[in-house]
C-alpha cells in the first residue's frame, strides 16, 4: 500500500470512529507501530487529525456540537442566573480558567473590573474581557475550532500545562451518575479534562437540562467537582446523589 493510500485510510478510520489507537491501526494497515506513529505526526502536522497517548483523535467537528451563536440563546435565562451565582464566588487575584461553553460567556460579561487572571480557550471570552483594563487575559494557543470558536489540540493542552489556576469555571453536554461529566466534541473534552486537571477548585456550570445525560466524550469522574451551580428546575432528587459525594449544589433562582 502506497504511503498517501495509507494516509487516507487512517484520516477515514480516525473520523468515522473518532479515535483509533497506534496498535489497532497498525493490525489494519499490515504496517509497524513506529511506521503509524510517524503517520499520525505527519497527519496532526497537515490538522488532519490531532494525536493522543497511544493514538489518535478525529479534528472534525462532531454532529452534536452545536454551533455557538446557536448555544448562545438556548437555555438563555437559566444560564444567565447560573453566572450571576458564580461570579459571587470570584475574588480579588484569583486565577481563574473559563471555557469556551456560552455559560462562561455569560459569566465574563458579568465579571467586574479588578485585579483578576483569566485564562481561556475561547476567543469569545477573550473578546468580552479585552476592555477591562484591569483584568489580565491569558489564550492558550492551539487549533481553531470553526464550530465553537475556541482553540483545541495539542498545542492548547501543551500550553494549559504550563498553568495553574485557583478555580476553573467549566460546563459540559451532561451529568451522568454513571457517566459522570461528558461532552458532545472529544477535543473540548481534552480541553477541559486538562484544566480541571490543573485547578484548585472545580466549578461545574450547569442549565437543568443537562441532568441525566450522556455525551459522546467523557472527561471525568463526577468525584472531581467541587461546587456544581445549577438553576433551581433541576431535579434535586436526582441531584442528591452528587451532594452524598461530597459536592456542594448551589441552586440559581430565575428570575
Amino acid at each position: 500500500m502506497l504511503v498517501p493510500e495509507r494516509h487516507k485510510k487512517i484520516i477515514n478510520i480516525v473520523n468515522e470512529n473518532k479515535t483509533a489507537r497506534v496498535s489497532e491501526l497498525s493490525k489494519l494497515l499490515k504496517v509497524t507501530e513506529e511506521t503509524i506513529r510517524r503517520d499520525l505526526e505527519k497527519l496532526e502536522a497537515e490538522n488532519k487529525l490531532a494525536r493522543t497517548h497511544g493514538g489518535a483523535i478525529s479534528t472534525q467537528e462532531e454532529e452534536g456540537d452545536i454551533p455557538y451563536f446557536q448555544r448562545e440563546v438556548m437555555n438563555q435565562q437559566e444560564k444567565m442566573a447560573v453566572a450571576k451565582l458564580a461570579v459571587t464566588l470570584i475574588q480579588e487575584d484569583d486565577i481563574i480558567f473559563l471555557d469556551a461553553s456560552s455559560t462562561a460567556l455569560y459569566l465574563a460579561k458579568l465579571l467586574p473590573n479588578k485585579k483578576i487572571t483569566v485564562l481561556t480557550n475561547s476567543l469569545r471570552v477573550a473578546a468580552e474581557l479585552a476592555n477591562s483594563t484591569h483584568i489580565h487575559v491569558i489564550v492558550s494557543g492551539g487549533n481553531l475550532s470553526p464550530t465553537s470558536l475556541s482553540l483545541v489540540g495539542p498545542l492548547t493542552v501543551s500550553t494549559l500545562e504550563r498553568y495553574h489556576v485557583n478555580k476553573v469555571f467549566f460546563s459540559c453536554k451532561g451529568l451522568h451518575k454513571d457517566w459522570g461529566i461528558s461532552d458532545s466534541n472529544e477535543q473540548q473534552a481534552i480541553v477541559k479534562r486538562k484544566m480541571i486537571e490543573m485547578a484548585d477548585q472545580r466549578i461545574l456550570l450547569l442549565d437543568h437540562t443537562k441532568l441525566n445525560k450522556k455525551a459522546f466524550a467523557h472527561i471525568e469522574k463526577e468525584e472531581v467537582i467541587n461546587t456544581i451551580i445549577i438553576d433551581e428546575l433541576a431535579n434535586k432528587t436526582y441531584l442528591k446523589y452528587f451532594e452524598e459525594k461530597n459536592i456542594k449544589i448551589s441552586y440559581a433562582q430565575l428570575g
